[in-house]
Parts: C-alpha cells; structure tokens; sequence
C-alpha cells in the first residue's frame, strides 16, 4: 500500500486507525474513459489516484458535460464518497482522464476516521474548503467570462499538463470540458485558427502562439 506516502495525516493515526485504513483499502485499475464514480447514488468511496488522471466532472440538465477539476497522483477525491460527507447536494462524476491505477477507501471507513481523529477531520474540511473554492472559481468563469477567454485558457492549461503544443482532442472533448456545444467551440477555434493562434487537425488542435492564447485567456488561467 502507498498510504504512507499520500496521507498527510497518516503519522497522526493510531496503529488501530492504520491498520484498519491499510486493511480496507483496495487497490484498482481503470482504464481511460471508464466511469470511476457516477455521483451521489454510487457512493464508491475516496479515490486516491497512484498513476494517471482523473477528471471531476458535472452533468447540465441539457445533458452536457463541464469539467470541475482534475486529480492528479496523490490527490484524494472526496466527491466519489459524498454519501461520507455532509453538505453536498449536487452530482459530481469522476472518470479516468488517462490509464490510472488508484486506491479506494471506502467511505464508511473513512467515516469513522473522521470521527475518532481531528487530523483526518480538518484535513478533510480543507480539502473541501478547496474543492468547493474551485467550483465557484469555475462558475464565476461561465458567468461572466466569454467563451474565447475560457477556450483559450483551457487550451494554455492542457498544453503544459501534456508538456507539448501537438493536442489529441476533438472538438467535441473540448467542448464537454467547458460545458459548451461542439459547434460553438468550432467556429471559435476556427477564428483561432484564422488569427494564427492554433492549427487543427482532424482529432487535434496545435497550438502556435501560446503568448497570444494567454493573452486572450487573462484571468481565466488559474495560474500564470
């Protein structure tokens, strides 16, 4: 198990507490694209990614997708365990951005963790603090951003989490990322195209002029 090392609390448990997180945890693979949680009725537990990336995602009344965030190794997601935390009233679902192997702690045990020990307690409390802070970031954007500042961020954003300008994604991923439709995001990255800030390919978008997408984007990028 790799606990230990993605735990911040974990020298602040008792050896029981260890023991009892070391037994219940259950480590698993998930394929790109496989659903690893699909919101408030599938309670799977936290999901502490080892490799790859997750994405947490919401799903519009119209049925389309928006991307809250993604998780990373080491990043525990507490949305695929809602029915463990108080206070969460919408659906987030989590699919496997890229082959990821990851552990699950199942929600009851983690619980009870949460109970008994006021480490794992205000651990827990900051991360939400921290998630919750990324959805309203998220949906101050949609509100009173454009969509060519958003797509441009977007675009600057994957661009350094992939370490290269040459993009795998259609148009259609790109649009359920930003909650948006799929011949939206094409007239505007063909005005992109247009002003030389990207190229497109069929299944991907090459990025030309990153200085110009972060113009455009400004304080839509989380960080510069």
């Amino acid at each position: 198990m790799e606990l230990e090392a993605h735990l911040p609390f974990w020298g602040e448990l008792t050896r029981e507490q260890r023991e009892k997180l070391s037994r219940a945890a259950v480590e698993r693979t998930f394929p790109q694209g496989t659903l690893v949680s699909g919101g408030s009725e599938d309670c799977t537990g936290l999901v502490l990614p080892l490799t790859g990336q997750l994405r947490a995602y919401l799903l519009t009344e119209e049925g389309k997708e928006l991307t809250l965030y993604r998780l990373f190794p080491g990043d525990l997601c507490l949305f695929s365990a809602s029915c463990a935390m108080r206070g969460i009233q919408f659906d987030v679902m989590v699919e496997a951005q890229r082959d990821t192997r990851a552990l699950l702690l199942p929600a009851p045990v983690y619980r009870d963790l949460m109970e008994s020990s006021v480490p794992v307690a205000n651990f827990t409390n900051q991360l939400m603090a921290g998630r919750f802070s990324d959805v309203m970031w998220l949906m101050d954007q949609i509100l009173s951003k454009k969509l060519d500042s958003r797509l441009a961020a977007f675009l600057v954003e994957e661009g350094r989490l992939a370490g290269s300008g040459e993009l795998s994604l259609t148009h259609d991923q790109i649009a359920r990322h930003l909650g948006s439709a799929r011949e939206v995001v094409t007239r505007m990255l063909k005005y992109f195209q247009a002003e030389g800030l990207v190229g497109l390919s069929r299944g991907g978008v090459r990025l030309l002029d990153r200085a110009g997408l972060e113009r455009l984007a400004g304080d839509s990028l989380r960080e510069k």
